[in-house]
């Protein structure tokens, strides 16, 4: 009787400790995804194309005309995920681009992806390119903040600790893998540590003063020389 109930108990903390824990699905895939893909697998590649890959926050502009570089090459899908960005990734390796810039793990945070996996996505991204695309330089960027005193993604709102969790181990992996790093996060904070309202349009997206606060800091850094 001792054994079936330590048995029971076991069992029911086992089912709190799951039940706690927000589900999550690696599987997600944006609506226009497969549509999106085909697009960019329908484009010519060329080694001195410059990719920027990511999400909606990529998308959200057009790369070639704010950079003034025409070799630039936008392949962003809104909503995506890091998942997403590995299922898709031989469509960028195949061109053997000269550099990528990856923004990706904000939608992963707002839907529960674990950390620890978000993480291991980024270094799978970066072994997949060094792999395929030798001479590929990788840059990855720190994610952006969000403002929680909009309303329009409140999935998103409220996971400051996971974005600055995510950030600070992303930096490790830059250094580990000798690859470049495009620190975002402090240029976007505003003096309550949220994303500025000057740069966003629903305190996740950005606006066109935004992309312009990131263009300086590409050039900045020196990586689009």
């Amino acid at each position: 009787m001792r054994i079936i109930i330590t048995s029971l108990l076991c069992f029911a903390a086992t089912s709190i400790v799951s039940a706690q824990r927000p589900a999550y699905d690696s599987t997600y895939r944006p609506g226009n995804f497969a549509l999106k893909v085909a697009q960019f697998r329908s484009y010519a590649n060329a080694p001195t194309d410059i990719i920027f890959l990511g999400n909606s926050i990529t998308a959200g502009t057009e790369w070639a005309e704010l950079l003034g570089m025409p070799n630039v090459r936008n392949r962003g899908i809104s909503s995506d995920i890091s998942f997403g960005v590995l299922e898709r990734l031989d469509e960028v390796t195949e061109g053997k681009p000269a550099k990528v810039f990856i923004l990706i793990g904000i939608n992963d945070i707002s839907r529960n992806i674990p950390d620890s996996l978000i993480l291991q996505n980024y270094r799978r991204i970066i072994a997949r390119i060094k792999l395929e695309s030798p001479t590929t330089q990788i840059y990855f960027h720190t994610l952006l903040p969000v403002n929680n005193t909009f309303t329009q993604f409140k999935n998103h709102y409220n996971k400051d600790e996971h974005i600055q969790y995510v950030n600070t181990e992303l930096k490790k992996i830059a250094a580990e893998e000798k690859i470049g790093l495009i620190d975002l996060h402090p240029n976007f904070l505003d003096a309550d540590m949220r994303l500025d309202s000057r740069y966003t349009v629903d305190g996740l997206h950005l606006n066109a003063a935004g992309y312009q606060v990131w263009k300086k800091i590409l050039f900045s850094s020196g990586y689009l020389k």
